[in-house]
């Protein structure tokens, strides 16, 4: 069983930032793949982000290239989503994932097993 949490969402304006984290459970995160992913209201789920197990490896959504960032550290079970040039088409729900199998199929979301419960961004114009 793996617990995720994340935290750091919040009200900002147009241009601003904030910074996700998301911090897991268990032992063996660094054999995780991990995403983020977003769900505005009245839009379906859609996939932001994901790094692989070591951080080598990072793909984006074109909506968010360039603006976000993603890393890990594994020796503290977490990753973090930089987000930056804000837009009101940002505002949503994130929620941060993990695909224990260790796959790289970023995008696919039947490939997570866990998610956690999401943190509200709101981005005023």
């Amino acid at each position: 069983q793996v617990q995720l949490v994340e935290s750091g969402g919040g009200l900002v304006q147009a241009g601003g930032s904030l910074r996700l984290s998301c911090a897991a459970s268990g032992r063996t995160f660094s054999t995780y793949t991990m995403g983020w992913f977003r769900q505005a209201p009245g839009k379906e789920h859609e996939f932001v982000a994901a790094i692989s197990r070591s951080g080598t490896n990072k793909y984006y959504t074109d909506s968010v290239k360039g603006r976000f960032t993603i890393s890990r550290d594994n020796t503290k079970n977490t990753v973090l989503l930089q987000m930056n040039s804000l837009t009101p088409d940002d505002t949503a729900v994130y929620s941060c994932a993990a695909d224990t199998g260790g796959t790289w199929r970023p995008t696919r979301q039947v490939q997570y097993d866990y998610w956690g419960q999401g943190t509200q961004v709101t981005v005023s114009s």
